[in-house]
């Protein structure tokens, strides 16, 4: 199986079974469930990890996202504020709020994701640009912003 084939529906995505992709930088992206699922799925999940200092540009999207820092320290922007977390902090982002995930920490930032929903956008807050999530234009999206 490669990126370019995603799995079978199923109830369980293993990451062995879907490649993780570069966003640009060394922001790295690991799908776990996605709209390939079923008709049935209403979430989508995955790990992020980002080096020093990176992120992904402010942005918004169609869906509420929930974020857990899983290792690293993070600046979280979510709308009009900004603070640190660390691992075990869990963010929630209402749909249609502008924010972004930025390494604080002196190494990676691994960040596990889920948006409730499918048919995830993503708009890019400098641009306007809105695009699929997950799709080639938003695999690209550090480079975005």
């Amino acid at each position: 199986m490669t990126a370019a084939t995603p799995p079978e529906p199923c109830l369980l995505v293993r990451p062995q079974q879907v490649a993780p992709f570069s966003r640009g930088g060394t922001v790295v992206t690991l799908p776990m469930v996605g709209v390939w699922n079923s008709e049935q799925t209403s979430v989508t999940t995955g790990i992020t990890v980002f080096g020093v200092g990176d992120a992904i540009p402010l942005h918004t999207h169609n869906v509420e996202e929930c974020v857990l820092v899983l290792d690293g320290l993070a600046r979280v922007t979510i709308g009009e504020d900004s603070f640190d977390v660390g691992p075990g902090t869990v963010s929630w982002v209402p749909a249609g709020t502008p924010h972004c995930f930025t390494n604080r920490g002196d190494g990676p930032m691994r960040i596990y994701w889920v948006y409730g929903g499918r048919d995830v956008t993503r708009t890019i807050c400098a641009t306007g640009e809105t695009f699929a999530h997950l799709s080639d234009r938003d695999r690209g999206a550090v480079r975005a912003g």
